[in-house]
């Protein structure tokens, strides 16, 4: 079997065994162990915290070890944290538990961003992120069906199926990743020493790439965090709508990532990158205008036509700038490199739900022309610092396009 293909075998297999338990994260350690919903939160929030940290250590461990064992150590990490759910009665308990997978899902964006460098080259890198995000939103989609069926069963048993059954799909899917052959040669020591931190804190270029990241990075939380209050809330729609536009949002990666990535590896990825930040911007202005201007069929039409725009932005920037910032990223350090870029969507998720709420309740209509000029200042930095890049990151097609 390809190396590629067990690659994506496993990332659908994890896919699906997150998309099993996400959904019922909160209610699980509710239902099980009777504590209240804010005291669940609350510890599951304080080990999250722990995958910032788990973060820069993933990151020093794929340049010494190699990503393929960062990536496989991972799984195996959040499988024993899965497994030990069931045994959860109280606080603490379940912190470590959490603790437990907070620490494998810290480790695997750097990690598995590497391995990608490693298994694929030029525009195969591309598509193979591409397929990457396709496969992975179908998984969610799946493993999410899977949990809404054992969920309507509403026992203790059902739950705990859910959690064992994610484990083994972490245990699966180290199986197949840890099957590819590996390209990684440690450095020797004297480099490894040379090639710390320090490097990538020089690297102007890639920790402009990293800052101009992050608005971006808090557009993409619009979806889960402030699209369900603004639609239901602020513009009186039906809660059934949200579900609905969510639906809109994962199938169309799901379908259209993959062809739209094969085109646009023949551009320059900088500018496609920007390409989707820019029509990020324009979604949010369309949501925000929504809130002005709409009523009535009016309404519902703008909805999915800003929801469109914003998938849209998706597929053009998602795949392409992950494949970017791999490529930037110089090999001998490039777990390092990875590590810093994640904090530039670490930093945004955990922020999210508090910031864009307080901007909502402050103005909803401020909120998405904020958003949206901060996204568009992402685009135009990208476009800024492509001449600082590496020509090989930025060209993804070089013997295919020709020189201006």
């Amino acid at each position: 079997m390809r190396a590629q293909v067990r690659y994506m075998l496993g990332i659908t297999v994890d896919a699906m065994g997150s998309g099993m338990y996400v959904p019922l994260s909160l209610l699980y350690f509710h239902h099980l162990t009777g504590m209240p919903l804010e005291q669940v939160g609350v510890i599951m929030s304080a080990g999250a915290l722990l995958a910032l940290v788990s973060n820069p250590i993933a990151g020093v461990l794929v340049d010494r070890y190699g990503a393929r064992t960062v990536v496989v150590g991972g799984y195996f990490v959040r499988a024993a944290g899965f497994f030990c759910y069931p045994f959860v009665d109280s606080p603490v308990p379940m912190f470590l538990a959490v603790a437990l997978v907070a620490l494998g899902d810290g480790s695997f964006p750097p990690a598995i961003q590497s391995f990608v460098a490693e298994i694929a080259q030029g525009d195969s890198r591309d598509k193979l992120l591409a397929a990457q995000r396709s496969l992975r939103n179908a998984g969610l989609g799946a493993g999410g069906l899977i949990a809404g069926a054992a969920l309507a069963l509403g026992s203790d048993a059902a739950y705990q199926a859910i959690v064992v059954v994610s484990g083994i799909a972490f245990l699966a899917a180290a199986g197949f990743i840890g099957t590819i052959p590996s390209t990684h040669v440690a450095a020797p020591k004297a480099e490894r020493v040379r090639g710390g931190y320090r490097e990538v804190f020089r690297n102007r270029t890639f920790l402009a790439l990293t800052v101009a990241n992050v608005p971006t990075a808090f557009g993409y939380m619009v979806l889960a965090v402030s699209l369900p209050v603004y639609i239901t809330q602020q513009l009186g729609a039906s809660s059934s709508l949200v579900g609905v536009l969510y639906a809109v949002n994962t199938v169309g990666i799901a379908l259209l990532q993959i062809p739209v990535t094969r085109m646009l590896t023949r551009y320059r990825r900088t500018r496609m990158a920007a390409l989707g930040a820019a029509v990020f911007s324009v979604s949010f202005l369309a949501f925000g205008l929504l809130g002005v201007f709409s009523t009535g069929a009016v309404l519902m039409t703008g909805i999915f036509a800003a929801t469109a725009l914003f998938t849209a932005g998706e597929l053009l920037h998602g795949a392409t700038a992950s494949a970017l910032v791999a490529s930037a990223a110089p090999e001998a350090t490039r777990g390092r490199h990875l590590s810093v870029y994640q904090l530039s969507w670490a930093i945004p998720i955990a922020l999210a739900p508090a910031l864009l709420t307080a901007l909502l309740t402050w103005s909803a209509v401020g909120m998405w022309v904020l958003l949206a000029t901060g996204v568009a200042g992402s685009a135009l930095a990208m476009l800024k610092l492509e001449p600082l890049l590496p020509e090989a990151a930025v060209r993804s097609r070089l013997s295919l396009i020709p020189s201006e």
